[in-house]
């Protein structure tokens, strides 16, 4: 019974066709989870500057250019990304961390409402979203075979 799910498998791997990742595919650059770090920073940004959304939408806009352009030919891979359990467990467990955050430093007494300390605030929400979203993209490359595991993605 194990021969004949060998078999199957590798057949699925050496197959043209479904299920058969492309080798040629090349990870998302670090670069462009800037976005998604920006926009988990978001309300951080508009806490400490109120003119924020202008230049959150703008960023949003260039991440829309940015992906129908540059990055064309890897939006198989995003939507990929954005599809994976592994990305929605990171969305909510940044919201959650961002909502047990605040209600526990208003428990203390503690609440953020400086601007400096928004922007520290967004700046570990957005350095946490661009790590994450990396590390879930090399996790499943190494999955897939198409990373070696010495070499950064």
């Amino acid at each position: 019974m194990s021969g004949t799910i060998t078999e199957q498998q590798t057949g699925i791997e050496a197959g043209a066709g479904q299920g058969v990742p492309d080798p040629e595919l090349k990870p998302l650059p670090v670069w462009f989870f800037a976005f998604e770090g920006a926009m988990g920073a978001a309300f951080d940004l508009y806490k400490a500057w109120d003119g924020a959304w202008m230049v959150l939408a703008g960023l949003g806009a260039v991440n829309v250019a940015v992906g129908l352009t540059v990055l064309r030919r890897r939006r198989k891979l995003l939507k990929a990304l954005l599809k994976n359990s592994r990305t929605r467990k990171i969305l909510f467990g940044l919201i959650g961390l961002r909502v047990a955050l605040h209600v526990v430093l208003g428990a203390v007494g503690a609440t953020v409402e400086s601007a400096a300390g928004h922007l520290a605030l967004g700046l570990v929400m957005s350095a946490l979203t661009v790590g994450l979203l990396w590390f879930d993209q090399r996790v499943s490359f190494r999955a897939l075979g198409l990373t070696p595991s010495g070499t950064a993605a």
